[in-house]
């Protein structure tokens, strides 16, 4: 019973010192074995390993592609036109010792912040050497630069135990002391283009409208030109006409018009006319025999007025019977009075 109780916390001791010295390396590690802050053992490789308990301690460092970014920094090409850059880059621990050595106990964050300083001051250095200007860092020429940029920092690099695979620009821009000048400078511009743009717009449809006035001014001139040139033909063709017509039968051409006239003053209802007795208007109501009829009743006129009366009804035969019927005659003694209807 006495031994059992010995045995047992022997026992528990044995595996509890058996678990505390192994210890696995994953294959994304790469681990040191520290004695007393130097080291005793680098393993590189992944698996199982030893280590003497409670004196000896396992630090592991990744064995990935890390990636660093670094602050943004002002920098100056050759065209003196100032530039805001800020880039990455992707870097992984080849030696752990030479690492280990370099950082001390800092670890990675140790490391990102010396890479920095190896990688601000090259970038620096190239974009602002001779011959670049800031175009070619914002051209795809930049990547010549960058090649450029990375081979210098993986050399300065080497002795802390890194190996820098690339580095990349990740923004360029103007910096904010200039960068409200220029969009005010752009706005200007695009201001400028657009006024421009309005002015020969403007101009352009004047031109058209300009044109088009023309064009309906000369249109219109000419139709109305032929209009008055057929116009004037179809008079003359008129005239033509009733000057045949006339030459052929006065009498008739001289009944057909007083009919048309008849026609126009008389074609309203109750139409009221004051004329003279000796007016031509009636020739052809009061004698129809025409022109010579007319002549009579004037030449009766100046005579005694019961004459000319009796001179009109001597022959009732050649008046149609709705002319038998006459109005009582006007006064003569004051001016005639038209009736109203």
């Amino acid at each position: 019973m006495r031994k059992a109780t010995f045995i047992i916390p022997a026992i528990v001791v044995a595996i509890a010192l058996l678990f505390s010295s192994i210890f696995v390396v994953d294959e994304r590690q790469r681990a040191l074995v520290m004695q007393f802050g130097q080291i005793r053992q680098i393993i590189d490789e992944p698996g199982l390993n030893f280590k003497i308990p409670f004196i000896q301690e396992v630090v592991y460092y990744e064995d990935r592609i890390l990636s660093i970014d670094t602050a943004a920094i002002e920098v100056t090409p050759s065209d003196d036109r100032r530039l805001v850059v800020d880039a990455f880059a992707r870097w992984r621990i080849v030696d752990t010792e030479q690492f280990r050595l370099a950082v001390g106990v800092g670890g990675l964050r140790r490391a990102e912040g010396l890479l920095e300083d190896i990688l601000n001051p090259q970038i620096r250095e190239v974009l602002g050497s001779e011959g670049v200007t800031s175009n070619t860092i914002l051209s795809a020429d930049r990547a010549n630069l960058m090649r450029l940029i990375t081979e210098q920092a993986r050399g300065l690099a080497a002795p802390l135990g890194i190996d820098v695979l690339d580095v990349r620009l990740k923004q360029t821009s103007l910096p904010q002391q200039n960068l409200e000048a220029t969009f005010e400078r752009m706005r200007a511009e695009r201001e400028r283009e657009a006024t421009d743009e309005r002015a020969r717009g403007q101009e352009a449809a004047q031109r058209v409208r300009a044109q088009a006035d023309r064009t309906v001014v000369e249109l219109v001139s000419e139709a109305e030109r032929e209009a008055n040139v057929i116009r004037g033909e179809a008079d003359a063709e008129r005239n033509r006409i009733f000057g045949e017509a006339f030459g052929q039968d006065p009498d008739f051409f001289e009944f057909y018009r007083s009919m048309s006239a008849y026609e126009l003053a008389l074609g309203g209802e109750n139409s009221s006319m004051v004329l003279s007795p000796t007016s031509s208007f009636f020739d052809f109501f009061s004698a129809p025999q025409g022109r010579e009829g007319r002549q009579t009743i004037e030449a009766n006129v100046t005579g005694d007025p019961d004459d000319v009366r009796e001179g009109l009804v001597d022959e009732p035969e050649t008046l149609p019977e709705e002319l038998l019927e006459r109005p009582e005659p006007m006064d003569t003694e004051g001016p005639a009075v038209p009736e109203s209807e």
